[in-house]
């Protein structure tokens, strides 16, 4: 069951995907971005970037969303450990018996525990492909909100790029701290998770 357990990793690539958006600039409010803003970044740099590595260990939306991919592939192990267990009941019992029976009773038990068998292996694969395809759903819901959320954030500040940086898996081999909004984004994508929750 280990391929379906919840792959955080790959939840990292779809915030690994929002690595390079562009937002429209904002050339009619020229005056408007040559203000100092919020953040500490100056309003005339064009590229900033967001560390992913806080981002996810500090984004609401994800923290729920990972406890509820965890539960839900706890629940398929556990369905699946019950169910391998009721078929070793089976095969064991079979063996104990297999002696006394007669041999056409014998053939058909075994033809019976071997469809059994593939049936279980049947439903392992299908239970694993169901819990990626609702982990691919929730990386494109949690993807589409970063972006949108980040597409939003660099029109409105006046950025014309917004990059991610994640530890030892990164293209930005050096960035300048002041270039880094990552606080701000969490506290804003935190406030609009608040919102859509109520």
């Amino acid at each position: 069951m280990k391929s379906t357990t919840l792959k955080l990793g790959s939840l990292a690539t779809a915030i690994a995907l929002v690595s390079v958006l562009t937002a429209c600039g904002n050339k009619d409010n020229k005056a408007e971005t040559n203000k100092p803003t919020s953040t500490t970044v100056a309003a005339d740099e064009k590229i900033v970037y967001v560390n992913s590595d806080s981002l996810l260990t500090k984004y609401e939306y994800f923290k729920d969303l990972k406890a509820k991919m965890e539960t839900k592939g706890k629940a398929a192990e556990s369905d699946l450990a019950a169910k391998s267990q009721a078929f070793q009941r089976e095969v064991q019992q079979y063996q104990q018996q297999q002696n006394t029976m007669p041999a056409d009773q014998r053939a058909s038990t075994e033809q019976r525990l071997a469809r059994k068998q593939q049936e279980l292996q049947a439903y392992q694969q299908n239970a694993g492909a169901a819990l990626q395809n609702d982990q691919a759903k929730e990386q494109e819901v949690l993807y589409n909100k970063v972006a949108e959320y980040l597409k939003g954030y660099a029109k409105t500040k006046g950025y014309k790029m917004v990059l991610t940086y994640s530890k030892g898996n990164s293209a930005i081999l050096f960035a300048d701290e002041s270039l880094d909004v990552t606080s701000a984004v969490i506290v804003g994508l935190n406030e609009a998770y608040k919102k859509d929750k109520k």
